[in-house]
């Protein structure tokens, strides 16, 4: 598939945002009309996008390329807390074909480790920079090229290997116990060095890179929407020590816990997604 957004410079972006909600069990949003090209992440529940009265699914683990112009309503999993996060930006008007060819891309893919990274660090310094400035415009362009660009991979790849699939969302199952690399490779039905190299192939990471990488994202999530001790979510994301929790969100995210909760709640999200 060509990239419909090839010719999209840094000098079209008139802004970029980021963000991370909880939806409770049951919750709904909109309708609205799509303003922007957004990434949503999604990482726990489910989630149902209803786009111009046409019904579409994203599973946990799975990202959705948002178009503008559409009408869009949410709904998610009855059962259990549905957690996403987001990239958008906001574009000067699209050509005729940019906006046929994008019409063109399919709905979602599985999150990469790459995609992941690039919305940790919008997240990390969102307080820091505008959502005009020059470093999150960048960082937003990028997060939606890279989304086009692993979409003609998996393409090219015949989707994602069904065993990292299902490692993947036993992890984000099970995150919060003592994973270790031979039950990941047991329940994804593969040998421990075969789910290894899949992970490098399809995540560029290994297994229990990704379990760690996870933890970390799911304490950053409790730290800004929650009132529980830094020990009690280091305890609950899967950490055996708070020091060890402290050290790998400090390396993941340039910020100490303390600093990622001061900094959340002292700025609140600007939108409702």
């Amino acid at each position: 598939m060509a990239n419909p957004l090839e010719h999209l410079s840094f000098n079209h972006i008139d802004s970029a945002t980021v963000g991370t909600i909880v939806y409770p069990p049951g919750g709904k949003y909109g309708p609205r009309i799509q303003q922007d090209i957004q990434l949503v992440l999604l990482h726990t529940g489910s989630m149902e996008v209803t786009i111009d009265g046409v019904l579409f699914r994203l599973e946990p683990g799975n990202v959705a390329l948002l178009k503008p112009g559409h009408i869009e309503h949410f709904t998610f999993a009855d059962e259990q807390d549905s957690w996403h996060r987001w990239v958008a930006i906001s574009v000067q008007l699209l050509s005729v074909d940019e906006v046929k060819a994008l019409e063109q891309v399919p709905f979602s893919l599985p999150i990469s480790e790459h995609l992941n990274r690039i919305t940790d660090l919008m997240l990390s310094i969102r307080s820091e920079h505008a959502d005009t400035g020059p470093v999150m415009r960048s960082l937003g362009l990028t997060a939606i090229q890279l989304f086009l660009t692993e979409l003609s991979k998996a393409q090219l790849q015949q989707d994602i290997h069904p065993s990292v699939l299902r490692a993947k969302a036993y992890i984000h199952q099970e995150f919060k116990e003592g994973l270790d690399l031979t039950m990941i490779a047991a329940h994804a039905g593969v040998s421990d060095e075969h789910l290894v190299r899949l992970f490098r192939k399809y995540e560029q990471t290994t297994p229990i890179k990704y379990v760690w990488h996870y933890r970390v994202l799911r304490a950053i999530e409790l730290l800004a929407h929650t009132g529980l001790s830094i020990s009690e979510i280091a305890q609950r994301s899967g950490f055996q020590t708070s020091y060890h929790f402290a050290r790998l969100v400090k390396q993941q995210t340039g910020k100490t816990p303390s600093e990622i909760r001061t900094s959340s709640w002292g700025k609140g999200d600007s939108h409702a997604e």
